[in-house]
């Protein structure tokens, strides 16, 4: 039975996890990655373009699934080693939250909606997730006929 999960990472941390094909969520820990299961599925959401900086986002920038079971460190400078999981982006348009606010049920205090994103990475439940990935999927037929 597959998870759901939410990754909070910016959308140019994005971009490098969809152009290599992994996860790497809340600094390069590794507990989170083990939660995580071959063919649970993960949002990536981005409150900000860049990590250091301000300047706003607030979009669903990626869907993708979980390939296998592997976590695995690399070696991404001398000093940082975070840990890694592999997963298969899947084609998809890039959403805001903000009109899914009211909808999604993760989301308990409307007025401080950004809450639940401190975490950087959590699970939601299958009607929050089909709700989002409804406004973001190009392909149907990629969560309804799964390999």
């Amino acid at each position: 039975m597959s998870r759901y999960w939410i990754a909070a990472i910016s959308k140019e941390h994005a971009k490098l996890a969809i152009n290599g094909n992994f996860i790497q969520v809340c600094h390069g820990k590794e507990a989170p990655l083990k939660k995580m299961k071959q063919d649970d599925y993960i949002l990536i959401y981005s409150s900000k373009i860049k990590m250091m900086e301000n300047e706003k986002y607030q979009m669903f920038t990626a869907l993708g699934k979980v390939s296998d079971d592997r976590v695995y460190s690399f070696q991404m400078t001398e000093q940082f080693k975070p840990y890694r999981r592999n997963i298969e982006f899947l084609k998809c348009n890039e959403v805001s939250i903000l009109p899914m606010i009211e909808n999604l049920e993760f989301i308990l205090d409307k007025k401080h909606w950004g809450y639940p994103f401190r975490y950087g990475f959590f699970e939601i439940n299958e009607n929050d997730f089909n709700f989002i990935t409804s406004k973001m999927i190009c392909d149907e037929t990629i969560l309804t006929n799964p390999k």
